[in-house]
């Protein structure tokens, strides 16, 4: 018989590219990935790992399992949870991951009375981008994601991946208090074009959003720092060394030395997505989770 935790194990390695990796997911260490995978060999007979280098790849034997065999866990999946419906049970381990600020003002407020309310249920967090939360939920390293879509940034969901939308946020231009664009009512890109920005690194989310704040302006925003953490950027902001975009979602209390300033043309706005496979849509731990998220 195949052990299904060891071919998780092996799916995790195809999807991340080495033992490490995977075991750094799937919360084990690289020698129980490793004994996983060889107890796996020994009960299909076949080779399902070859060294290249310093890593290791999958043979066809190991890629012909991981293709059946994440049919099989996903038809698995659906199973289990069809029987938590109809036994009515919000239990079991739920696997979330989100990003920060997700994590800060939707997750954090949201998890307390569900777990109170449903003592067998256990959820485990990890902060990830959106396209890695994506990717962990396709391929089942997550149970449960949390992303965030910008206007017409392309955010691919492959067609197994069920999104529900929990909420709309919208992001402000944040300044320090003393700050020209301080007093506005609301500002334009064209307002901003000689500003310095505080930014996301290139290729985030984020930062092709402000990208495309600019079109039609002919210029692109002018990035003085870089950040990936938005509590850095307000801590930038406030000592004077640029402007930030940030979203009011799990935004700190700006206090009196920063302005927070609408912006227009276009609304920065964001949506809040909840993304689970298809084959778990039936089950009570997840709709649980998914109305607990979209009360907040």
């Amino acid at each position: 018989m195949i052990d299904l935790v060891a071919l998780d194990a092996l799916r995790a390695v195809d999807s991340h590219g080495s033992v490490v990796a995977a075991a750094d997911v799937l919360g084990f260490t690289p020698s129980a990935v490793s004994q996983q995978i060889k107890r796996l060999e020994r009960q299909t007979g076949v080779p399902l790992l070859e060294r290249v280098g310093r890593g290791v790849m999958l043979t066809g034997h190991g890629r012909h399992l991981v293709e059946e065999g994440t049919r099989l866990l996903a038809d698995l999946e659906e199973l289990q949870s069809g029987l938590h419906r109809q036994a009515s049970t919000i239990a079991g381990h739920v696997r979330l991951a989100a990003f920060a600020t997700a994590l800060r003002g939707l997750v954090a407020p949201a998890l307390p009375p569900l777990l109170a309310a449903c003592p067998d249920l256990r959820v485990t967090l990890a902060e990830r981008e959106p396209w890695d939360t994506i990717h962990l939920v396709a391929t089942g390293q997550a149970d449960l994601g949390v992303a965030h879509s910008w206007g017409d940034v392309p955010l691919p969901i492959p067609d197994h991946v069920a999104r529900t939308t929990l909420a709309h946020d919208l992001a402000d231009v944040i300044v320090r208090a003393g700050h020209p664009l301080a007093g506005r009512a609301v500002v334009t890109p064209r307002d901003l074009a000689d500003c310095d920005w505080v930014a996301t690194p290139e290729g985030s989310i984020c930062r092709q959003w402000l990208n495309r704040m600019y079109d039609g302006t002919g210029r692109l925003p002018r990035i003085a720092h870089v950040s990936m953490e938005f509590e850095s950027h307000l801590a930038l902001v406030r000592a004077g060394l640029g402007i930030a975009l940030i979203p009011r979602l799990g935004r700190s209390p700006l206090g009196d030395e920063l302005a927070a300033v609408p912006v227009a043309d276009p609304v920065p706005e964001r949506e809040i997505l909840a993304l689970h496979r298809a084959s778990m849509r039936d089950s009570p731990a997840i709709r649980a989770l998914l109305d607990a998220l979209t009360k907040c």
